[in-house]
């Protein structure tokens, strides 16, 4: 995206948001999580704050007590849950945030795998990314390579959490100042 973010584009204002990511997995640590790392460096260069950084075990309800935790901070804007969307039986994201949904976004997914098919073929119907909103906020859930979470960031997330995009953006949806 090469869009300035930090300067007024027309009569809208940017608004920087706060931002957790939370990267699922087993054998990663903040060191090894170069899915999050993407993440927190693409949300700072759009203008954006990650207000938080962690690394959640594949369980359900170790993810699940993460989510919740940050959906009740009122400085967190939007959560991106990064891994465990695939198929295998330790993939358990989906499980885990879907039911915290209160309005899910169908179309994210779809509009995720829909890129994604052009560029990883067929193989994009493993993936089981999703979106939704929460107590006025966005989460996303994302596959945990960093191709994936680079095509959604780009393609997806920041426009979407950019409030100058029209027709329309979460920030302006989700009344955030």
């Amino acid at each position: 995206m090469a869009t300035n973010h930090a300067h007024d584009r027309g009569d809208i204002a940017f608004l920087p948001l706060q931002v957790a990511i939370v990267t699922v997995s087993d054998s990663r640590d903040l060191g090894s999580d170069r899915s999050g790392a993407l993440l927190q460096e693409k949300l700072q260069q759009a203008g954006h704050q990650c207000c938080q950084r962690i690394i959640v075990k594949d369980e359900v309800e170790l993810i699940q007590q993460q989510v919740r935790e940050l959906l009740h901070r009122p400085e967190v804007h939007s959560i991106i849950v990064t891994g465990g969307t695939g198929v295998t039986p330790r993939d358990v994201t989906p499980e885990a945030v879907e039911p915290l949904y209160q309005k899910p976004l169908p179309g994210f997914g779809e509009l995720f795998r829909a890129l994604s098919f052009q560029e990883i073929g067929a193989a994009c119907i493993q993936s089981r990314a999703s979106a939704g909103l929460a107590n006025g906020k966005v989460i996303w859930v994302l596959p945990g390579s960093t191709g994936a979470c680079r095509l959604a960031i780009d393609s997806i997330i920041l426009p979407q959490l950019d409030s100058r995009t029209r027709p329309c953006s979460f920030p302006g949806l989700l009344m955030v100042e």
